[in-house]
């Protein structure tokens, strides 16, 4: 089994946030394979479904993001899965907007959907980092966190989540630099004007 969680806020009014990416990948993963509707259970909402044969959850926590650890831990609890069965989706102001990177641990880099789920269960799990861009000044990453995503980020933000999708079957196999490799090339080929635009890039923290 694998439970694929995606990270943001339960309220209409953050649904199109940067902060909010996790649950649009979640739910462009349960459109593209025809998942069950989602129900609320595990202080979430989530869904079941199978991706190359393998069972999945998905896993869309309710209980706002600097809660997110509550509704992870009570599901991974349940099913009594291993950090290796776990993948979660977030977004990641030091990755240039429509980048992919994979990683499992390491730090929270001052998320607090990731604070709260290493306080209930540790950092040991598997993680898809969704670059959002950074807005320049620390004093603006709020409002650039919790804004919505602009007309000129529909540009990425719909190739980054078919993306996401269409190569989900590396991900079940637990090949992760592979499934990252696969989303990187569908990048280039669908936003090639993203290679030449590094500059809202404060680190890798690769």
């Amino acid at each position: 089994m694998l439970l694929l969680i995606g990270l943001g806020n339960p309220e209409q009014k953050y649904a199109k946030n940067r902060h909010n990416i996790g649950f649009m990948a979640i739910d462009a993963i349960a459109e593209a394979y025809s998942f069950g509707s989602f129900k609320s259970k595990h202080h979430g909402l989530v869904a079941e479904g199978q991706i190359n044969g393998e069972k999945t959850l998905l896993l869309k926590p309710t209980t706002y993001m600097n809660k997110s650890g509550i509704s992870v831990a009570d599901a991974v609890n349940f099913y009594k899965l291993t950090s290796q069965q776990i993948v979660v989706f977030y977004d990641e102001l030091d990755l240039p907007s429509g980048k992919l990177r994979m990683r499992t641990g390491g730090g929270l880099a001052g998320h607090n959907g990731l604070r709260s789920i290493n306080a209930h269960m540790g950092a040991d799990f598997r993680r898809a980092r969704l670059g959002i861009g950074h807005p320049g000044d620390k004093a603006k990453v709020s409002g650039h966190v919790l804004g919505d995503f602009s007309k000129q980020d529909q540009q990425w933000l719909e190739p980054l989540l078919t993306a996401l999708t269409r190569h989900l079957d590396y991900l079940v196999k637990g090949e992760d630099a592979t499934y990252q490799t696969r989303v990187i090339e569908d990048m280039k080929a669908a936003v090639p004007e993203l290679e030449a635009d590094e500059t809202q890039t404060n680190k890798d923290a690769e």
